[in-house]
This record gives structure tokens, sequence and C-alpha cells, in this order.
């Protein structure tokens, strides 16, 4: 390496990061943390695989230094971010002037462990969705007609071939120097499990479906699944529509970080283009958002060092001509995933059941908390009559990948043994024995109400989108008489048929005809 005054005089660049001093208290916040996560990455990536931080050291390149404490705790704070993202901090040198201490410190990738994000797509029909993530996760040109598209429909054969934890449109990957791995035919299971095998990260893409009188399994995948970031594509030669805005709500209702791909810019002139930028700038403005362009490297460096809870992307594309593709996968890449192995029990709601031939029952969805080994023996519920019953582990998968294990956030397909009487549904879960999961059927939360043409009265009946549960629950108590459209109060659910695993703090979306609304568990009565 470098010295770190000559690294100094050259200042911040491509793979250079300059600190002045991290703290614990402030900088392990987790949206903090999650965009210093974040701008590693970045800096990994432009230094393929490998990235240089000067510490006690300002933005201007002035050394400020650093008391003996102060030098402990930055280091501290950069091995827990570096932890987070599969790097690792490999050398560490400290120097002294009279300021105090500063230092260099290399941060490089790990190779034995796979970091992944999981992105789920929303935006109106045939505006583009599958054949952007097509050509990203092949690097293919689409054929303007629909050409990469038919790859990610969920094929039932392929379940029928194997365990298969397919949630998702496809998944691509990158090498320890930020270098895409990408999917000759993305049919392939064996190319997929190769991903899983081979790429220090990779990126899933959650379906969602783009037609208005399917939006229950729009927020199915939104809500259901452990997402770290909403894709919302808008198509440059329709612009916003109705539906944008509904599937715009949706990502923010479960707060999740949001990037805007305008697509089909090959089909129509710079100036529609910009009049479909002009329309999402608006639109993002209105619900309180800041927009931000993508045009560059730079650009995606503004945004990491600033984190996508504060500023959305906005980037132009096109599926035809991969336009500013390469600027999506270096985004991909940068990006960290909130989730990471946690010492909470384990639990996974179930969203699709198979009987494969040969494997048997499988259950498949994204691991909420905790961590799940093969051999494992795991509770199973509630059923109709609101048990639990003990199952074993027989095998687990990612990607048609055969893994030992998996924690929180992975999207995976899990052979269990022990539960052939069982009716399994949508909506049980998989969970440790140490939870002592509830079988619950009413609950407290606080309401608000985004959308609604009355008021809504003790009695109301919406559907109830919770983790993969969808079920009618009944308002049996409102705390301040009645709700109406903007307010928020406590109010006393129950599910209308039957009971499932619900506990304090999750979040949910209500919706009935037109109207909709939001939630947050408060308190579970039984």
């Amino acid at each position: 390496m470098k010295k770190p005054l000559k690294l100094i005089e050259e200042g911040e660049k491509e793979n250079i990061e300059f600190k002045e001093i991290l703290k614990r208290d402030l900088h392990l916040k987790k949206d903090i943390k999650n965009s210093l996560a974040s701008q590693m990455k970045f800096r990994i990536l432009n230094g393929n695989g490998c990235a240089i931080y000067l510490i006690g050291v300002k933005d201007n390149g002035e050394i400020r230094g650093l008391n003996e404490s102060e030098f402990r705790e930055t280091i501290e704070v950069l091995e827990k971010v570096s932890n987070d993202i599969n790097c690792s901090l490999d050398e560490v040198e400290k120097y002294e002037n009279k300021e105090g201490f500063f230092g260099q410190i290399k941060i490089s990738s790990k190779s034995d462990n796979m970091e992944h994000i999981i992105v789920g797509t929303a935006g109106h029909v045939d505006h583009g969705k599958s054949s952007l993530i097509g050509s990203l996760v092949t690097g293919e040109a689409d054929d303007g007609a629909g050409k990469n598209r038919v790859y990610f429909d969920v094929q039932p054969h392929e379940i029928e071939r194997g365990l298969s934890a397919d949630l998702s449109y496809g998944v691509y990957g990158f090498e320890k120097d930020g270098s895409p791995i990408r999917l000759r035919n993305p049919l392939n299971s064996q190319e997929r499990s190769e991903i899983v095998s081979k790429a220090i990260k990779a990126v899933s893409f959650v379906d969602t479906v783009g037609h208005e009188p399917w939006l229950r399994t729009t927020i199915r995948g939104i809500v259901g699944q452990k997402l770290d970031y909403g894709l919302l594509v808008i198509a440059a030669d329709d612009g916003v529509t109705h539906v944008t805005k509904e599937h715009l709500g949706i990502l923010l209702a479960m707060d999740l970080p949001i990037i805007v791909a305008i697509t089909k810019t090959d089909l129509v002139s710079e100036e529609k283009v910009n009049k479909c930028l002009e329309e999402t700038v608006r639109l993002l403005k209105k619900v309180g958002k800041v927009p931000y362009k993508l045009e560059c490297n730079e650009d995606i460096k503004t945004v990491i060092e600033n984190g996508l809870n504060t500023l959305i992307p906005v980037i132009k594309t096109s599926a035809v001509t991969l336009k500013n593709l390469d600027l999506l996968d270096k985004l991909f890449y940068s990006l960290s995933s909130p989730k990471k192995k946690t010492e909470k029990p384990f639990r996974m709601y179930i969203d699709r059941i198979y009987n494969v031939d040969g494997v048997g029952r499988v259950v498949s969805g994204t691991v909420l908390d905790g961590e799940i080994f093969e051999g494992d023996t795991v509770l199973l519920g509630p059923d109709r009559r609101g048990d639990y019953h003990e199952v074993g582990v027989k095998s687990i998968e990612m990607h048609h990948h055969r893994v030992s294990e998996a924690s929180a956030g992975e999207i995976i397909g899990v052979s269990i043994k022990g539960a052939d009487d069982v009716e399994i549904k949508r909506g049980m879960t998989l969970c440790s024995k140490e939870l002592e999961p509830k079988t619950v059927r009413e609950f407290v939360a606080d309401v608000t109400v985004l959308n609604h043409p009355t008021k809504i009265n003790k009695g109301y009946e919406p559907v109830i989108h919770l983790e993969t549960i969808s079920e009618a629950a009944e308002f049996e108590e409102i705390k301040d008489d009645y709700l109406t459209a903007g307010e928020t109060a406590e109010v006393r659910l129950k599910f209308k048929f039957n009971s499932y695993y619900v506990f304090k703090g999750q979040k949910f979306i209500f919706r009935e005809g037109e109207s909709k609304g939001i939630g947050k568990v408060k308190k579970i009565i039984n």
C-alpha cells in the first residue's frame, strides 16, 4: 500500500475514503450503519475488491488526529460495518503526529460467505418490469417484443424436477471485484445454483403483478417477503399511472428504500422521456421523497453516501439498448443488506407448499429471523385447531443449490418430515421451539387509514396482509369510535376464519375495494 500521507495528498477517489471519527452510539444506528455499509461496498467495487480507509482525517485531507480511545472506537465501528457486508479489515496501520493518531486500513471482500439482497419489483402492467430484470440477469438485450420476459414466469415443471424456492423472477451475482455473474439461461436451475455457490453477492428479484385486478398478489409479493429494496418501474411511453401511484404507496407503507427505473426510453423521443421524468419527480416530491437522477458513477456515490432513505435514485433505462444497465449493476453491488445473522430464534412464514417426487413435503418462504440448519427440529403451525407440530428439516435449498444452513433474509425451500398428516397452508409458520409461539386470533394495532370514502366503524372487515397471511379481519373496537382517511387510532382486530402466529411490532397492510391502510401490531390478545 502507498504510505498514508501520499494517499491523503491525492485526496478521496475511487477506493479511497477519509473518515474523521466514527462513534458507536451514532454510526451503528440502523440507517447510518446501512449507509456506511453501502458506501464501503461502493469503494470496494471501485477498488476491484479492496478499499483503503484513512481515519483521523477530515474530508478536505486535513489530519484531525484521534486519541487512543477514539482510534479504537473508530476501528471497532469499521469492523462491525465490514462484517455486515461480508468484508474484513485485512491491514490496520497506526501513525502519530502532533495532532494525535491517524490510521490506514485495508478492507477486502471475503469469498467464503455470500451476501444476499432481495429486490421487489413493482409497476403498471406492460411497463417493462420483466424485460428489464431479464436484461439485468442475462446481460442480453431484449428484442422489443418481450423475449427476456418469458424467462421469469414460474414454471410448474421446475418444481416437479426438484426442491425449489423460486419465489423470485431471477437471480444474478457479483464476483469479488464487482464483476456481474450473469445467467445464460435463467430457466436452467444448475446455473442459478452456481450463482449461489460462486458469487460473493447475489441479487434476487421478487415477482409482483402489474394488472390492477391482481393487486392482492402484488401486496403478497411486497408484504410477504423480507425485501431489502423496492424497484418501481415506469414506462417512458405511458408515464405515471394510477397503478404506479398504488404500487408506490405499498412500497412506502412497508418502509422500503426505493429505486425508480424509467423504462422503454428507446421507444420515444428524449422530450417524451424527460416529460415522464418530470412526472416522476413531481410524484415523489408529493409523497415527501427527494428524487435524484442517476447518470454516472459519481451519482451512485452521492446516493450511497446520503442513503436511499434520504434520496430516491431515478434512472433512465432501456432493456433493448441496455442503456444505463451498467449503472444499475454498480448500484445493486454497492447496496448492502440491512439483514444479517442474528441471535434471534428462527422463524419463517410459509409462502408456498409443494409435494415433490422423491423429496416429499416442501415449504418455501423468506427467513424472517435467525438461522435454520439441516437436521434441525422446528415447529410448524398453527393448524386449523391452533396446534403446532414438531417437524424435521431434511434439506434446505436456495435457488436450486443445496445448503446446510440459511439465515435471515434468504429465500429458501425446506424439505420437512413428520408433517404427513398436517394440512399446510400459506400464512403458517416454521419456527424455533425456543419461541414458544402463541396461536393468535385477536390483537391490538395502531392503524392509519390511507384511503376510504366514508367513516370506518366497528364491524369493518378488510383483508389483512401480514407477512404471507392474507385473511379478512374484523375491526372489533376502535378507540375513537370511527376512523376516516388520514387518521390514526388504536384498533382491536380479529381474524375472521383462522388463527395465526402474530407478534408485537409486525407491520401490515389492509385493503377492501378502493380502501386501504397500514397498521402495526401493538398487543396480542389471544
